[in-house]
């Protein structure tokens, strides 16, 4: 089906790849990142479980008669099928049936409970993460530089477009949600507000059929909001909403709230890298924290242009917010898979990216062009200790900014490459 004003995603490329190979594709992804207009693109017949005409007839039908619902032009899209946990199972089975490959495309903003799944789909149904728009695939990234070649060893030394701090403020604000891209920043800050509201609010109990204290969630996802980019425990941010907040939140309740935020796609934390350090370095194990998208913690923080100038620090953490999401959508397109590295000895490395082949790449995330030497020097210092400690050091040494006018190898041998001439 075309779409005039969609705009290609990279992950196009592979939905493409996987209908080719298997039975169905599971598109699966925050509310709002544009999962349904990319499944539309692929598609030739759909069904929104989600339509509330005739009283949500077409979930209705999906209950009573799934077969029914499968019916259409090959590939056909059902969006929103976690409302019927049961179509995992009859797409499965008519996969099956039919022995052909591209059958079905199917899109969910929310990973139900296994209640009413009998099957994994393993080798019929391929799954597939989404996430909002890339600075690359939003157009606000000239792409002038291939992450994957930087990540073999590929450098470009080239003048890239100027960039303003408004301009990175503005993208941050912004997020990557297709439908805001025309919006400006006290409506998106507005739209982001009514997108938390609403999955708290409504898609909560949807998903589980329980009320939850929607007053305590909120509580959680401002802390959550303050502790952005960083390695905050459980323990850590109940501490943090009983000095911050009216209320508190025991750490039973924090891991629950937790768990369901992941299951709604709202967070998606950086796992730590050790798989392939191989030194006598101990690592530490801390995930870092994101929201999928940093528009939703600006949101919580009511961080406008204005408060964000006037507060640089918590601007550097949703600027590496901002980069880890990008890095992480790029990386896997080529099969490469983001972390963070942090060992005891108070090392960090903001982004760490594993290659398919174990190789891996030192990623430093500054926002402006006079942090780039100190950054330079804290992966050289942390790339001769692992070295020293008997480890494989990493491939590539690179430091990710925001406000440069050239991507460039350093005489040290560190790359220099703005977020904004980066792609995949």
């Amino acid at each position: 089906m075309k779409n005039e004003k969609y705009l290609p995603r990279i992950i196009d490329v592979m939905v493409s790849k996987q209908l080719s190979t298997f039975g169905a594709v599971c598109i699966e992804g925050a509310k709002w990142c544009g999962k349904t207009w990319t499944a539309s693109v692929h598609s030739k017949s759909k069904i929104h479980l989600g339509d509330p005409a005739g009283n949500f007839q077409n979930k209705t039908l999906a209950k009573l008669d799934p077969k029914l619902i499968l019916e259409g032009d090959a590939p056909k899209l059902i969006d929103e099928w976690q409302e019927v946990p049961e179509l995992w199972d009859a797409v499965r089975y008519e996969v099956d049936q039919r022995g052909i490959k591209g059958q079905f495309i199917l899109t969910g903003s929310a990973t139900p409970a296994q209640k009413g799944i009998l099957h994994s789909g393993a080798g019929r149904i391929s799954t597939l993460r989404m996430r909002p728009m890339s600075l690359y695939e939003s157009l606000d990234s000239t792409g002038q530089i291939s992450l994957e070649n930087v990540c073999n060893g590929d450098y470009k030394n080239i003048v890239t477009r100027d960039i303003s701090l408004h301009d990175l403020i503005k993208y941050i604000i912004r997020g990557g949600w297709p439908g805001g891209l025309d919006l400006n920043n006290d409506e998106n800050l507005l739209v982001a507000r009514q997108y938390i509201d609403a999955i708290i609010n409504h898609d909560v109990y949807r998903l589980e059929g329980i009320n939850r204290n929607t007053r305590k969630m909120n509580l959680l996802l401002r802390s959550l909001a303050r502790n952005e980019s960083t390695t905050v425990s459980i323990n850590t941010l109940r501490k943090d909403i009983l000095e911050n907040e009216v209320d508190e939140l025991d750490s039973d309740t924090i891991s629950v709230y937790l768990t369901l935020f992941e299951r709604m796609f709202l967070i998606e934390n950086q796992k730590a890298f050790s798989s392939n350090i191989r030194s006598s370095m101990r690592l530490k194990q801390a995930e870092k924290r994101h929201f999928v998208d940093p528009s939703l913690a600006c949101a919580l923080l009511n961080a406008t242009d204005k408060n964000l100038i006037n507060d640089l620090n918590t601007l550097g953490f949703l600027f590496e917010a901002l980069c880890e999401r990008d890095l992480r959508i790029y990386a896997e397109s080529f099969n490469a898979s983001l972390y963070h590295y942090q060992d005891y000895e108070g090392n960090e490395i903001d982004s760490v990216i594993e290659l398919a082949n174990g190789e891996w790449v030192a990623i430093e995330i500054k926002l402006g062009s006079n942090q780039i030497d100190e950054a330079a020097q804290q992966l050289i210092k942390i790339n001769d200790k692992i070295i020293k400690n008997g480890g494989k050091a990493p491939k590539v040494l690179c430091v990710v900014c925001g406000i440069c006018k050239a991507a460039y190898l350093r005489t040290d041998g560190v790359y220099v490459v703005p977020i904004t001439a980066l792609k995949n």
